[in-house]
């Protein structure tokens, strides 16, 4: 979730549309130049061209009606769609934009959803911020869920590290059957886990395609292989100290 967090909220983001509406009287080398200009620019991610025509057969493929029957002529206007990248989308850089265009006299008028854009990068902050809260919180709770169920294991077999302890054997004799249990348990969680996120991603991948939750191999590499060396790092610290405690403890100490 963390990972693919801003990826979501970069999706949605690059959605705005400037839209840049141009006067009949526009000469087709001024409106290339423009879009040219535009599609070089830093903040931009494609630029898409719609002429009247076309934005009268969207009108009519959406209401279903040819609102041109009852006008008698086709009074939209030839624009320019601009998408900006993610990074981009805010205020002052869609400020900026209109600022930039609003002296040329063939540009008609420049639109934006200037609330969408300012309610969308609240929304993401607040949506970042407690996604981080909420994995925090879930991973300190398996940690000490992992380290309780391990010291619980180890406190069964106490008696039996003092007994060992008293016959002869060393620390690192009596720890190394309780680390090599833990790890193989924690090797076995580790791949229960991935293959449950495995699912997840695959699932998600095909519900949302456009996200791309599974174009980056990398990330998810070093993501699996995180997950499954946390799996027994976890497990070995946790059991190193269980039995540490207990090899320490003096025999009378072991009942209370």
């Amino acid at each position: 979730m963390v990972l693919n967090a801003k990826k979501v909220a970069d999706h949605f983001k690059e959605q705005v549309v400037v839209t840049i509406f141009l006067n009949d009287s526009a000469k087709e080398v001024e409106i290339n130049q423009l879009q040219k200009s535009l599609a070089m620019a830093e903040y931009t991610k494609k630029t898409v061209y719609v002429s009247k025509e076309e934005a009268a057969e969207f009108m009519k493929a959406d209401t279903g009606e040819d609102f041109m029957d009852f006008v008698g002529y086709n009074p939209l206007q030839n624009n320019i769609e601009v998408y900006l990248k993610a990074d981009y989308v805010t205020n002052e850089t869609l400020d900026g934009i209109t600022e930039e265009l609003a002296n040329k006299q063939f540009i008609e008028d420049i639109r934006y959803d200037n609330d969408l854009v300012e309610l969308m990068n609240d929304n993401v902050k607040k949506i970042t911020f407690w996604v981080l809260i909420v994995s925090a919180l879930f991973t300190v709770i398996a940690v000490l869920l992992i380290n309780s169920s391990i010291r619980l294991a180890v406190y069964s077999k106490r008696f039996i590290i003092k007994t060992m302890q008293m016959v002869g054997a060393t620390k690192a004799f009596i720890r190394r059957p309780f680390v090599f249990k833990s790890v193989q348990l924690g090797v076995i969680g580790a791949i229960v886990a991935l293959i449950g996120m495995a699912l997840v991603l695959y699932y998600l991948n095909r519900t949302f395609p456009d996200l791309g939750f599974v174009q980056n191999p990398v990330l998810l590499a070093i993501l699996f292989a995180g997950i499954f060396i946390l799996g027994i790092i976890i497990t070995w610290i946790s059991t190193f100290i269980a039995t540490q405690r207990f090899l320490n403890l003096k025999t009378d100490q072991l009942y209370y």
